[in-house]
């Protein structure tokens, strides 16, 4: 931090003005003084004051002496100036004019990244400790080694996020006897990606990001520091002795997934490959799922983050500060400078490229060249389905593994999940076959009952028969791209439990073997192949507005739970117009994303709506299968829009009411799904308010009068359709799973729904 001088003013040297030369010395090293006592760094796009006087108006000044911001110093004496343009000559002074700081640069993130000796110059070791960033922000990081630091170099991970991951580790049990074995038994990284790779005898440096725990700076969700951050951290840590092929590999599920893909757009030299688990595929369909404002679980994830970035607001930083950690307590300074990124949620209508293209994982992960590993959910209850319009994006990583499966947001730790993994970080971060590890496979049962709260078992390694390095990495390349797991819980011996009953790869996602199967909404309330012939027909439905702040758990219901209890209703009568197939031939398996196209009409400007895709079994029980979301006046397609997701762009000049008392076309996509619809079942397709589907997204829904009523046509001239993604050639070896057993997937009773003619 640079702290501006105290000392005369430059009038102090007006009565030289017979000695020129010295003058002019003495004005340019005044002018470069300041007297200030409060402290300013210098950074990219900014200047953060620290040390002023609680309540001090503030001014930042630019080289011809204009005042470009201003602000006031919180209670800590703290004052954060964003978005500066990038150049020298600014100071910062207080609005009375008593205090004034030196010249200050502010830098432009183009050019500032460090010389490689500043990342060779720092030194890590074992246990808790702080990495230097460009701006000279220090991140708190806790790094574990999996024997003597001498005794290397070892494997190396890093997982950095908003969390706790820099709190100091912890034992887990009692397994003092097994320390000496496996250290990360006794000193736990405090985050379970962490902990797994730990196990597998990796080094791992844990990471807060700027403004959390005792990191310095202050918090803004994913800003350009941020990933700058990411950058100088990686290379920080390659740079060690210790570090294998001074490569480091990312790791982490959730918010440390997701960070992984915005560091790996910078492209820091030294990372290795990422393998992000349950991740977003754009902070936008997360937080406005179908441009609707989800005050459920994204809002209350993103003010808890808030919350904790706060001055001490994790918690564990006291015991830091107590214990003598100055730089933990200095660094607490500016965390009362976070942004209010939940007042930007609540103010955002549109979607603006400008502004959240770099939110937008799904716009930039075609610039990580890195290896990757990426697993998800698609039903996953944090961070939603949406992933999946990631996966045919990685056009420039080298290597690359997809599994996805039904389930829930811890499942990427599933042990079929981290098998293959650890056979990544082997392949890509070791660069050695992958050792397999009895070990550890033996404590494993422990491991996964704390998370899934059932006895599973690490698998066998399946490379232990190869010879060499080169072999085993020939052989993964050689396999397809896309690992598709089916029924994740539908196993009869461990109902619920995170495991498949059987899977398929394929080359690509989309696979090539998808075809598109259409089905058209009839007057009867079926689902037929041929389009409706009637020559006026519809039904209709109620908006129902309080359905926007209801879930599917029942109370005290836990979604992790092998066989959550579930509070699945279904819809009530005049509330939802429900259409179903006639019972299937033969099994048919899907997978992707599937398109519901309505023929819409009301007396409103606008509908907020859901489809839901289930089976109706031969055993009398429903199945949910996925849902899609659309404020219909967001309807207009984008550029990459195909038959089986529209993709919307969200955008305002995209924008437009629907035209009250005409038919208007609105395309509802499903996001992705793994189903197999097995012979006897029906297919049902719902339309209805969005809500009842979710465990904890909810629904800003747009107010309307009561009664307010919506119809969706199937007749001759407004044939609605669903469009679904059916795979040829591809069957299930397996018969049809209990109800309820499949994971993310609840289970009710069918009854017959009767659509109200419209």
């Amino acid at each position: 931090m640079n702290r501006a001088r105290s000392g005369k003013p430059c009038g102090s040297i007006a009565p030289m003005r017979r000695f020129v030369p010295v003058l002019l010395v003495l004005f340019a090293a005044c002018t470069q003084d300041g007297n200030a006592r409060f402290q300013v760094r210098e950074s990219v796009a900014q200047l953060q004051v620290t040390h002023a006087t609680p309540g001090a108006q503030l001014g930042v000044f630019d080289s011809a002496k204009t005042m470009v911001l201003q602000g006031v110093a919180d209670a800590l004496g703290s004052l954060m100036f964003r978005k500066l343009q990038p150049g020298s000559g600014y100071t910062v002074r207080t609005l009375d004019g008593k205090e004034y700081s030196r010249h200050l640069t502010v830098m432009e993130a183009d050019g500032s990244t460090p010389h490689g000796d500043f990342y060779r110059g720092q030194k890590l070791v074992a246990g808790s400790q702080y990495i230097k960033t460009r701006d000279g922000t220090m991140l708190s990081a806790y790094i574990t080694l999996p024997g003597p630091i001498d005794q290397g170099p070892y494997p190396t991970v890093v997982d950095y996020s908003g969390y706790d991951p820099s709190r100091p580790g912890q034992p887990i049990g009692s397994y003092e006897f097994l320390c000496d074995s496996l250290p990360a038994l006794c000193d736990a990284p405090n985050d379970p990606a962490g902990l797994v790779a730990a196990l597998f005898g990796y080094a791992t440096v844990s990471v807060n990001v700027r403004g959390t725990g005792c990191s310095g700076g202050a918090y803004d969700y994913f800003e350009p520091l941020q990933l700058l951050d990411g950058y100088d951290l990686i290379e920080t840590v390659a740079a060690q002795p210790w570090v294998m092929h001074h490569k480091v590999g990312m790791v982490g599920l959730s918010y440390p997934g997701i960070s992984q893909l915005f560091v790996a757009k910078m492209k820091p030299p030294s990372l290795a490959a990422i393998a992000p688990l349950s991740v977003i595929g754009n902070s936008s369909t997360t937080v406005l799922p179908g441009g609707m404002l989800n005050d459920g679980f994204a809002l209350t994830w993103v003010s808890e983050v808030i919350d904790k970035a706060k001055p001490y607001g994790q918690g564990w930083e006291q015991a830091r500060v107590d214990a003598g950690d100055t730089l933990c307590a200095e660094n607490q300074l500016l965390h009362g400078q976070l942004v209010d990124n939940v007042a930007q949620a609540r103010q955002t209508t549109f979607y603006d490229p400008a502004l959240h293209d770099q939110y937008n994982p799904t716009s930039f992960v075609d610039q990580i060249d890195v290896p990757v590993f990426l697993a998800g959910a698609w039903q996953d209850e944090q961070t939603g389905p949406f992933f999946f319009t990631l996966l045919d994006r990685f056009t420039n990583a080298p290597a690359k593994r997809f599994t996805v499966y039904n389930g829930v947001h811890p499942d990427g730790f599933a042990p079929q999940v981290m098998i293959e993994w650890q056979a990544f970080l082997e392949l890509f971060v070791a660069q050695r076959v992958p050792l397999d590890q009895p070990l550890v496979r033996d404590l494993s049962p422990l491991l996964f009952d704390r998370i899934f709260k059932v006895s599973l078992r690490l698998p066998d390694s399946r490379w232990t028969g190869y010879a060499s390095y080169d072999q085993a990495l020939a052989a993964w390349m050689a396999e397809p791209t896309l690992r598709a797991i089916f029924e994740d819980g539908g196993r009869p011996d461990e109902l619920g439990a995170p495991d498949r009953t059987f899977e398929h790869s394929f080359a690509s996602f989309p696979p090539p073997e998808t075809s598109a199967l259409r089905y058209y909404f009839q007057p009867d309330g079926s689902l037929g192949d041929a389009p409706p012939l009637d020559a006026q027909a519809a039904s209709s439905f109620q908006l129902d507005p309080d359905a926007g702040h209801r879930g599917i758990l029942a109370p005290g219901g836990d979604v992790w739970d092998a066989l959550p209890a579930y509070d699945w209703r279904p819809p009530a009568a005049g509330k939802a117009v429900v259409f179903e197939s006639a019972p299937l031939a033969a099994d048919v398996v899907m997978l992707g994303s599937a398109s519901v196209d309505l023929w819409l009409q009301s007396i409103v400007d606008d509908a907020d709506l859901e489809a839901n895709l289930s089976e109706v079994r031969p055993d009398g029980q429903e199945m949910y299968v996925q849902s899609g979301w659309l404020r219909a006046s967001f309807r207009h397609l984008g550029a990459d829009a195909t038959e089986l997701w529209p993709s919307p762009t969200y955008l305002e000049k995209d924008w437009a009411p629907l035209v009250a008392g005409e038919w208007n076309q609105a395309r509802v996509g499903i996001t992705s799904f793994g189903h197999v619809f097995r012979a006897g079942s029906r297919i049902r397709v719902s339309v209805d308010t969005p809500g009842d589907s979710r465990a904890a997204w909810q629904f800003a829904l747009k107010p309307f009068p009561a009664g307010t009523s919506y119809l969706i046509g199937h007749d001759a001239a407004h044939p609605s359709s669903v469009l679904l993604p059916r795979l040829e050639g591809v069957s299930a070896p397996t018969p049809l799973p209990a109800c309820p057993s499949l994971r993310g997937q609840p289970c009710r009773e069918h009854a017959v729904y009767a659509n109200t003619p419209g």
